[in-house]
């Protein structure tokens, strides 16, 4: 019997998915200035907010997973396990 995998929660998880429902919402008014034919610099300005909202959670994230998963992926690798080296390899090329 295949055993799931335990949750992968760090501290900074219910900040990021705060500044995502932030930007979900931001999201959804910048839909409303389109179909109210808005200036576009405004939603471009408003777009950007959205943009760099999202880069921090993603930031935040791959911040949080190095600082908490590194020490776990140097322990594995004594033991012979590359499997967290290559975790680590894949959530980097996301910086």
């Amino acid at each position: 019997m295949d055993i799931p995998p335990a949750p992968h929660l760090h501290q900074s998880h219910a900040a990021i998915i705060k500044r995502l429902k932030r930007a979900e919402g931001h999201l959804r008014s910048i839909i409303g200035m389109l179909e109210a034919d808005r200036p576009c610099v405004d939603i471009a300005q408003q777009l950007h907010a959205v943009e760099k909202a999202v880069c921090q959670a993603k930031r935040t994230l791959i911040q949080d997973h190095i600082d908490h998963c590194l020490e776990h992926s140097v322990a594995a690798l004594g033991s012979g396990d590359h499997a967290a080296l290559e975790e680590f390899k894949q959530i980097s090329k996301y910086l």
